[in-house]
């Protein structure tokens, strides 16, 4: 053991609460990297486990077994059965639910034979009690022979207790498991015995698992695959029937255990408050309603409570701008600042308080173990387009991220349901597009309500959310035909009981979620605001100047009055300019959409990532304007008329228009590029492009047209 590199291993099966333990350990002194050679999600953070001890503790994704059904939980095995990986633990937390014990105790037992230091720690044991549940931890402890110690994640109760029982096992020599002595047919012992001598392999069971999962195991080079191959077909080696019964034999001794430790009061628990909730929340008619229930209310919250924190955002960036106008000198370096990187920052600042009140709304229904449910009621129905209940997740995380739900999906096993779910998940409007609906919907739908209750603008979001929504259902239908695949379907879950959500937990969701799409957009948003000020500003040769002289002339046949005027010139000058000249070239691809030159730009742009549309306009309205205040987007839309028709230059049909185009239109090149990495291979990611870009182009055609 290295004290100075001391790694933690957080371990345990799905839905037992492994964040809400991993925040508690690490607060804020978390960072999210990638599993060696996957796109799998790697959650770090730093806890002090005594007076000068700190230690890194890992995350690892929720597992069932050693027996992988999913790239999750290969991850895990290909971690804990390569000693020289170099995220192998020192220790493992291993966090079970004690109200689903017996269950979670298999994945246990086989890390255990592992021969790595252990401390199970017993969470939601508060929900046990309230069930009529006793666990009997001693008893337990000395059965497994590994400290136990009960935990509450989200209160941090018994926290300090795990740390210290982790520095006790490690300055203790670690004991072999004695406790799972399970019997081995000949073929199995003799193939063991064989790879323990010709491999270099730590013990047994880590023999065991090179045989089971030879080609499973990435880091095993090819002359060691060949030689297990060989072992394995010597003794004629049956992977399936050692499966089996080891599986068995471990239940064997895990049912006796929990039956020996666990008092349940049959009285208490016969009907549950979960069991009562779940009558309700997933009935057959009343669970979909309730569902779509709480979709209205996400969408009514993000336009209703955000509205005052926009306001004031939008307030700060216009007096900061006025500020440093006035204290800066003149010059290229200030309108850089001024209508390149602040206008294009303060565009997507102001969406801050909706992408916070969609987070904290997710947290919410992750936290009280909401979405477990939604992924059971929706199983049956999304089997008719194609997809599981695992779906769902993915498709609900869409509405945050296209990204981390495309990776979501690698959790359907079948390959058939986990491809559609991939092609599918993008039409999920995602988080970055809150700025694009927002700004669209503020400019193109009343400010009213409907029955005194709902906002019409909060319907119309809720509308663009529903009509993606849709589209993914016809989509995975569609592919649901296209493609072929034998492999049968099933779902296997557990439901956790619901829990009040832990604020500390909320927060620090949030707060992840929020400060990453701040930073990583603001990194994109502030090189492409630059870039396109650049372009703006500057053209070849001498085009400003002539378009300045040009634009004099003709003013003197023009009646306008000094406003106009000087908007007339800067138009001209913006037309001139680099950026004028590119978005004159591909107008007329989306000119039959309603979109000029200017809006095409913002789409090429955006497909860095969506929320650059809105910094995009903000930077070119500004530049290609004459007025000295920093005036917010959606008043310059709406104020932005041509100063030869007297005609506005953004109208509704071109906001719906818009609105259709990002609804189906492919995310971003980084969701796209992530596709490319599950698929492993450009053939899925242009198919996915190409019919989304079809769809957006042509739905918008129809639209405008008929607007």
């Amino acid at each position: 053991m290295n004290a100075d590199k001391l790694q933690i291993a957080l371990l345990g099966n799905p839905n037992v609460g492994k964040s809400s333990v991993f925040n508690q350990l690490t607060g804020l002194r978390q960072k999210v990297g990638n599993f060696p050679g996957v796109t799998v999600d790697k959650k770090m953070g730093s806890t002090n486990l005594s007076k000068g001890q700190t230690a890194t503790v890992i995350d690892f994704p929720g597992t069932y077994s050693l027996y992988p059904t999913s790239s999750d939980e290969k991850v895990v095995l290909n971690t804990f059965a390569n000693p020289n990986s170099k995220d192998f633990p020192d220790a493992i937390i291993y966090i079970a639910d004690v109200t689903n014990l017996e269950r979670h105790l298999l994945l246990l037992s086989q890390v255990q034979e592992l021969n790595i230091p252990v401390v199970l720690g017993l969470n939601m044991s508060d929900i046990a009690e309230k069930k009529g549940q006793l666990t009997d931890i001693d008893k337990l402890s000395k059965k497994l022979e590994i400290p136990v110690i009960s935990i509450n994640g989200r209160t941090g109760e018994g926290i300090d207790l795990l740390k210290k029982a982790i520095i006790d096992v490690l300055q203790q020599p670690t004991a072999t498991a004695e406790a799972y002595a399970f019997q081995k047919n000949e073929a199995e012992k003799q193939v063991i015995n064989a790879i323990l001598k010709s491999e270099p392999v730590e013990n047994p069971y880590q023999a065991s698992l090179w045989a089971h999962h030879v080609d499973d195991l990435s880091f095993l080079k090819p002359e060691t695959k060949k030689n297990i191959h060989k072992i394995r077909d010597e003794h004629e080696y049956n992977d399936m029937r050692f499966q089996i019964d080891e599986t068995l034999q471990r239940y064997n001794f895990i049912s006796p255990l929990v039956q020996n430790v666990v008092k349940e009061n049959h009285q208490l628990n016969s009907s549950s408050m979960t069991d009562k909730i779940d009558r309700i929340i997933t009935h057959k008619v009343f669970g979909p309603f309730i569902f779509f229930a709480l979709l209205l209310l996400v969408f009514q919250s993000i336009f209703s409570w955000a509205s005052a924190p926009m306001d004031w955002i939008d307030a700060g960036i216009a007096n900061l701008g006025e500020y440093l106008k006035n204290i800066l000198p003149e010059g290229w370096a200030t309108d850089l600042l001024l209508d390149g990187v602040l206008a294009g920052l303060g565009g997507v600042l102001v969406f801050v308080p909706q992408i916070t009140i969609l987070f904290f709304l997710i947290s919410l229904m992750e936290e009280s173990g909401y979405m477990s449910r939604a992924v059971y009621m929706f199983d049956r129905m999304m089997m008719k387009f194609g997809m599981s209940g695992r779906s769902i997740i993915s498709l609900i995380s869409g509405g945050a991220c296209a990204i981390p739900a495309v990776m979501a999906a690698r959790a359907i096993s079948n390959w058939k349901e986990r491809m559609i779910t991939i092609l599918v998940t993008p039409l999920i409007s995602c988080s970055a597009r809150i700025p694009v609906y927002a700004i669209l919907v503020a400019f193109a739908v009343p400010d009213e309500t409907v029955g005194g209750i709902f906002s019409l603008q909060g319907l119309a979001f809720m509308g663009l959310y529903l009509l993606g929504i849709v589209a993914t259902l016809i989509a995975g239908i569609v592919f649901k035909w296209i493609l072929k695949s034998d492999a049968p379907s099933f779902l296997a879950m557990e439901l956790p009981s619901y829990k009040v959500p832990h604020w500390k937990n909320v927060a620090l969701t949030v707060s992840e979620k929020v400060s990453t799409f701040v930073t990583e957009a603001g990194k994109v948003i502030i090189v492409i605001s630059i870039i396109l000020w650049a372009m703006a500003t500057y053209g070849p040769g001498d085009s400003i100047d002539d378009a300045t002289a040009k634009a004099e002339v003709e003013l003197q046949d023009l009646n306008l009055d000094e406003v106009a005027s000087a908007d007339y010139v800067a138009s001209k000058q913006l037309e001139a300019s680099y950026v004028g000249i590119l978005g004159k070239t591909i107008e007329p691809v989306f000119r039959p959409l309603g979109f000029d030159w200017k809006i095409s730009i913002a789409l090429v742009t955006s497909f860095a990532a969506r929320e650059v549309f809105v910094g995009t306009m903000a930077t070119i309205y500004s530049v290609g304007s004459a007025e000295d205040d920093i005036t917010p987007l959606r008043q310059k839309l709406s104020s932005a008329i041509n100063p030869v028709t007297g005609e506005n230059e953004f109208t509704k049909a071109t906001a719906y228009s818009l609105m259709i185009f990002y609804v189906f239109a492919m995310q971003c090149m980084a969701t796209l590029a992530v596709v490319k990495r599950e698929t492993k291979g450009w053939k899925w990611p242009l198919v996915q492009f190409t019919y989304m870009s079809a769809l957006a182009y042509f739905g918008a055609l129809i639209v405008y047209n008929i607007f």
